[in-house]
C-alpha cells in the first residue's frame, strides 16, 4: 500500500503537464494590477489548453484544476494576510484554510475545461465551448455560496487597447473574448494553420466597427469639485471604543480646511466607527458645516437599530441634498442612505455562527454581525449629484452595481477598508475591478478608502488620480461629468448570453450535422 502511494506521488511530480497547468496558474496573477502585464491571459490560457488537450475528461479535469488551483493561490494570496494577521489561527490552520478556498475557486475552471474536453476531435468546437464552458461557469462562481467574482480574465484588459470593448459587452464579454483569444493561439501553434488568425482579425474588425457606429458618452458641459479622504487609521485600532471619537476628529480635521470650495467631500467606509443613533451630535454638527458651506458629505458608518436588533454597513449623506437646500437635510434614519448588500462572508456575517464563533477569533471579528440591505436602492442625491453607491466588496458583483444604474446617475463611487490585505497586491486589484465598472457604466468613478487606494476614474480619457498607499492626506480634483449611456448600461449582459447560446446550438447542432462540421473545420483549421 505504502509503495502503491509513493509510487503515485512520483508520478505526479514527474509529471510535465501537471507543473506546467499550474505554472500557467500562477503566471495569471502578473496579468492583473499591480503588474498589468495584460498579454499573459493569452499565453496562460494557451497553455491551459495545450495541458487539458487529453482524450480523457478526468485528465483535462485534473489539469483543470491544477490550473485554477494556480491561478487563485498566487492571485489571491492577499487574503491570507488578512487571516494571518487578524484571525488568530495557527500557521499551518490558516494555510489550510486558504488551501480549502483556492481548491474550491478551481473546481469551476476545471469544469469548464472538461466541458471542452468532450470535443476534443474538433478543435474549433473545443475551443467554442471552452468559451461556453468559462461563460456557464465563471457565472456560477460569482453566484454560489455568495460568490466570489475577483479575477475574472476580462479585468485584465482594463488598462489595454481591448478595453474599448467594455462599455458594449463589459467584462463578461472580455473574459470570452480572452478565452477565444487564447484558445486560437493554442490552436494556430498546434495546427500550424494561420486561418483562424484571419478568423481573429475579422472578429476584431467586426467589432471594432461596431464600436465605431454606436454612440458614445461624452464628457458633459458640467464639472464638479471633488474632496476624497484619506485618513489612514491602523486596523487593529479602528473598532476599539477609545479611538472613536480621535478616528471622528480626524476626518473632520482633515476636511475643515477644504469646505469652502468644494462640491463633495467624500470618507471612507465606516470612516465614522461610531454607531449612527450614538453619534448623532458629531453628524448635526458635520451637516451644518457642510451646508454652511453649500456642499455636501457622504461618509460610512454603522447603523445598529436598537428596535429591530439589526445592524447595516452604511452611507449617509450630510450637508445639501440639492443645489438649492438653504440648509442640511440629515436625521437619524433619513432615507438619503444605503445599506451594503453583498456581505463578506466571515467578515460581515458568519454562516452557521452558533458553531463557528466559539472556535477562532477568525469567526468573531467585530462588526462581522452585518444585516443584509435591500438588493435595489435609490441613489443617493449630494448637493444635486445622483450617485451610484457600492460599498467594498460589492464593486466585483457587476449585476448588483448594474441593477442599481440609472439614466440620472452622474458618478460611481465605491468606499472601501482594504487595511485587511496589508501591502500585497489585493488592494491594487480591488481599484482595477472598480475602474471596470467605471469603464462598463462610462461614469467617473470616485473611490475613498482608509488606507489607499483611495483614488478618481475617468474612463473617456482613462486618467487615474490616487492618493499614495499607507500615507493620510486628501485629494481634490475637477471631475467632469459625462453623458449618454453606454450599450452595457441599457442592455446587460444579453448580448453576451446570446452568443453564448447561439454558439453552444452551433456546436450541438454540428455534431447533429456532419456536412456542417466538415465545413467549419476546413473553413478555421
Amino acid at each position: 500500500m505504502a509503495t502503491t502511494k509513493l509510487s503515485k506521488i512520483a508520478s505526479f511530480l514527474c509529471d510535465k503537464r501537471a507543473w506546467l497547468a499550474l505554472l500557467a496558474g500562477f503566471s495569471l496573477t502578473f496579468a492583473y494590477a499591480p503588474f498589468n502585464l495584460w498579454p499573459l491571459v493569452f499565453v496562460a490560457i494557451a497553455l491551459g489548453c495545450y495541458v487539458t488537450d487529453t482524450a480523457s475528461c478526468k485528465q483535462a479535469g485534473k489539469y483543470g484544476f491544477i490550473f485554477g488551483f494556480g491561478w487563485f493561490a498566487l492571485g489571491i494570496s492577499w487574503v491570507h494576510v488578512s487571516i494571518a494577521q487578524f484571525g488568530g489561527l495557527p500557521l499551518a490552520v490558516s494555510l489550510l484554510l486558504m488551501a480549502l478556498l483556492c481548491g474550491y475557486l478551481a473546481l469551476y475552471p476545471m469544469c469548464a475545461f472538461m466541458l471542452a474536453s468532450k470535443f476534443h476531435r474538433s478543435p474549433w468546437q473545443r475551443v467554442v465551448m471552452l468559451v461556453v464552458g468559462f461563460a456557464i461557469f465563471e457565472y456560477l462562481r460569482g453566484k454560489l455560496l455568495t460568490g466570489f467574482p475577483w479575477l475574472s480574465f476580462g479585468y485584465t484588459l482594463t488598462d489595454s487597447p481591448i478595453n474599448q470593448l467594455a462599455p458594449i459587452i463589459g467584462e463578461a464579454g472580455l473574459t470570452l473574448v480572452c478565452v477565444l483569444i487564447g484558445a486560437s493561439f493554442y490552436y494556430i501553434a498546434k495546427l500550424k494553420t494561420f486561418k483562424p488568425v484571419l478568423a481573429l482579425a475579422l472578429f476584431s474588425i467586426f467589432c471594432l466597427a461596431g464600436t465605431l457606429l454606436i454612440d458614445k458618452p461624452q464628457h458633459a458641459q458640467k464639472s464638479i469639485t471633488t474632496l476624497l479622504v484619506q485618513g489612514n487609521i491602523q486596523q487593529s485600532l479602528r473598532w476599539e471604543p477609545e479611538h472613536f471619537w480621535p478616528t471622528m476628529s480626524k476626518y473632520r480635521d482633515m476636511t475643515r480646511p477644504y469646505w469652502h470650495d468644494v462640491d463633495l467631500v467624500l470618507w471612507p467606509e465606516a470612516a465614522i466607527p461610531e454607531i449612527e443613533d450614538f453619534a448623532t451630535p458629531f453628524l448635526k454638527e458635520l451637516d451644518k458645516a457642510a451646508a454652511f458651506n453649500s456642499t455636501a458629505l457622504i461618509t460610512g458608518i454603522p447603523d445598529y437599530q436598537l428596535n429591530s436588533k439589526t445592524v447595516f454597513n452604511t452611507l449617509i449623506v450630510l450637508g445639501k441634498k440639492t443645489a438649492e437646500d438653504p440648509q442640511g437635510h440629515y436625521q437619524y434614519l433619513h432615507s438619503n442612505r444605503y445599506q451594503k448588500h453583498q456581505l463578506l462572508p466571515i467578515g460581515e456575517f458568519v454562516p452557521f455562527e452558533d458553531i463557528l464563533r466559539p472556535l477562532a477569533p477568525l469567526f468573531n471579528l467585530a462588526m462581522s454581525s452585518f444585516t443584509r440591505g435591500e438588493r435595489i436602492q435609490d441613489n443617493l442625491v449630494a448637493n444635486g449629484l445622483h450617485i451610484l453607491p457600492a460599498i467594498c466588496y460589492e464593486i466585483a458583483f457587476s449585476e448588483l452595481v448594474l441593477d442599481n444604474f440609472n439614466e440620472q446617475s452622474d458618478i460611481l463611487f465605491t468606499v472601501s477598508n482594504d487595511a485587511w490585505f496589508g501591502d500585497s497586491h489585493g488592494p491594487h486589484q480591488h481599484m482595477q475591478i472598480a475602474r471596470m465598472r467605471a469603464l462598463e457604466l462610462q461614469r467617473p468613478l470616485l473611490r475613498a478608502t482608509n488606507n489607499g487606494i483611495t483614488g478618481v476614474y475617468d474612463p473617456i480619457n482613462k486618467k487615474q488620480q490616487s492618493i499614495a498607499q499607507f500615507e493620510a492626506g486628501v485629494l481634490k480634483s475637477d471631475i467632469k461629468l459625462i453623458s449618454g449611456t453606454s450599450v452595457y448600461s441599457r442592455l446587460g449582459h444579453t448580448p453576451v448570453w446570446i452568443f453564448v447560446l447561439l454558439a453552444g446550438l452551433t456546436v450541438i447542432g454540428a455534431r447533429c450535422t456532419p456536412r456542417l462540421k466538415r465545413h467549419f473545420e476546413r473553413s478555421l483549421f
